[in-house]
């Protein structure tokens, strides 16, 4: 069964990447600092955060001051994905977006905190040296408006 996944530029305090995988009716969530990679020998920092709506998975545009997560916000990816096995400290997936495809595995560090290892798996769609590019341009940002975002999950 294949279900949604989709990659948030967050350019909020500190630019990050919250990566979010539809599980149960919601979008779970990881925020990950140097965002996902392609390149299989990168092992990405994610910060487990509160689940969102599945609606937020479309949601673009410019958070107000005063509101959470305040800054710009734009689909840096998305697409589908096949889930794997899922437990409590091991997450494998694959991935069938634009940027991000093939195998990838969040691993929960010791411990059992909120501190995750996002890691692309060796496979066919693995790029040595892969780099991180930001979307988001002036001319993006000035096509964007300030929008409330739908609420978190429950």
């Amino acid at each position: 069964m294949k279900l949604r996944f989709v990659v948030h530029e967050h350019h909020a305090t500190h630019l990050h990447y919250d990566f979010r995988l539809e599980r149960e009716g919601v979008l779970r969530s990881w925020a990950v600092p140097k965002g996902p990679s392609m390149d299989s020998k990168d092992k990405r920092l994610a910060i487990a955060v509160e689940d969102h709506s599945l609606q937020y998975g479309d949601f673009e545009g410019i958070i107000p001051e005063g509101q959470y997560g305040a800054g710009v916000v734009v689909i840096w990816d998305s697409g589908t994905y096949e889930p794997g096995e899922w437990r409590e400290d091991r997450i494998v997936f694959t991935l069938d977006g634009t940027k991000l495809k093939g195998g990838f595995t969040l691993a929960r560090l010791k411990g059992g905190g909120k501190e995750w290892l996002l890691i692309k798996r060796k496979d066919e769609y693995s790029l040595a040296g892969w780099k991180m590019k930001i979307r988001l341009t002036p001319e993006l940002e000035a096509e964007l408006r300030e929008r409330v975002p739908p609420c978190s999950a429950s």
